[in-house]
């Protein structure tokens, strides 16, 4: 079980977010902040570092927006989706332009491919959250 379940299984109230939907978005959006952070730095280790320039900017902007969305989002007290709904989106938005730039790199740089992967997952988790949120 992974920490964010076990942090929402200790939550002393209720909340209106069904609690492994919340889970799972947490563990996409760290694993994608994680991803985006390390692709961008592996792109500047590249040969061709000025081919890979709008990907790097692009990691380096999902891992932002990753980690404060991670962060409002764990946070349940005073809950408010007119905050929660627009960062959601956004990250959905982070995550669909960096995974697609990623994958046009993909076939020639592994942490792109993987990094794609990561963005696609987050942006799915983030689509389900978003769509639980009220």
């Amino acid at each position: 079980m992974s920490y964010a379940k076990q942090m929402l299984d200790t939550y002393p109230r209720s909340f209106n977010l069904d609690a492994g939907v919340l889970a799972a978005a947490i563990e996409a959006l760290s694993d994608c902040a994680q991803a985006c952070t390390a692709c961008a730095d592996d792109c500047l280790s590249e040969e061709q570092v000025q081919d890979l320039i709008k990907c790097i900017r692009l990691n380096l902007d999902c891992a932002d927006v990753c980690a404060a969305t991670i962060r409002v989002v764990s946070r349940q007290t005073e809950y408010d989706a007119n905050v929660t709904r627009p960062l959601l989106e956004a990250c959905i938005a982070a995550c669909r332009s960096c995974g697609y730039e990623c994958s046009s790199h993909a076939e020639m740089h592994e942490h792109c491919r993987i990094c794609a992967e990561a963005c696609r997952r987050c942006e799915q988790a983030c689509q389900e959250l978003l769509s639980e949120t009220r």
